[in-house]
């Protein structure tokens, strides 16, 4: 990308967002850059209808420190159908010997905060003060999910993200004892196709994504789905503790 923002492609300049001006709204996702894939617009805040808006639309925001809010809508979409997780064989194992308790919702913030330490070999983490602050606003005001596991009481693993109507947008999962997180995304997994979940977006295509039954999907497809699965209503409900 140049220094002017522009897509060396196309030279097409980026979209940015007034701070604090919800109706402004981001453009089309078909203006998102092909390099860096899928970066759409720079600005605005991190508030509650403002991300709701973005997720809507399928845009997300992922930035470091010191930087201004990037979003994003990279295309192709990597999507995670409930029904279709690929469970290992080592991981049959470790959900038979039932070493974990899991729980929905009990300590989303906790969650985040482990989701946002240095992972090895990266220092820093895009998961800022900031963006804590506003995904637990989400949650707060309903359109948040974490699931927790949990070893001899100790929060060991787990992943959070937002849900909006019948999609679950993952955000980030972490894991301090083996099989931890993968174990909390099963136990997502089984929750929401209880529920009739669409999907759950995956946001960008990786080999462990991909090793768990992820797969990629046009974007323009991806967008369709959310135009209807956002429209039902947003369950709250959400038990405390997984039946194992």
């Amino acid at each position: 990308m140049t220094s002017a923002g522009q897509d060396q492609n196309t030279g097409q300049q980026l979209y940015w967002v007034a701070d604090n001006v919800i109706s402004n709204r981001f453009p089309d996702v078909n203006k998102a850059l092909r390099d860096p894939d899928g970066l759409l617009a720079i600005g605005g805040d991190l508030a509650v209808p403002r991300l709701l808006d973005a997720y809507r639309r399928g845009i997300f925001p992922w930035y470091s420190a010191g930087q201004p809010i990037l979003w994003w809508s990279p295309n192709p979409r990597c999507i995670l159908e409930p029904g279709k997780l690929k469970i290992s064989r080592s991981l049959r194992k470790t959900l038979r010997r039932q070493h974990f308790r899991i729980t929905f919702n009990q300590a989303y913030p906790e969650v985040i905060t482990a989701c946002a330490q240095p992972r090895h070999g990266a220092p820093e983490t895009w998961i800022t003060d900031a963006m804590a602050d506003a995904y637990t606003m989400l949650y707060e005001q309903g359109h948040g999910l974490s699931v927790e596991c949990w070893h001899d009481d100790e929060l060991v693993g787990g992943l959070y993200g937002v849900v909006i109507g019948r999609i679950f947008f993952g955000e980030s999962m972490f894991s301090s004892m083996s099989d931890a997180s993968k174990v909390a995304l099963v136990y997502l997994a089984r929750e929401l196709q209880q529920r009739d979940f669409r999907l759950i977006d995956c946001q960008i295509h990786s080999r462990h994504l991909q090793s768990l039954g992820a797969r990629p999907i046009p974007r323009d497809l991806f967008i369709n789905i959310l135009k209807h699965d956002c429209d039902k209503a947003t369950p709250r409900d959400w038990p405390v503790q997984a039946v194992l």
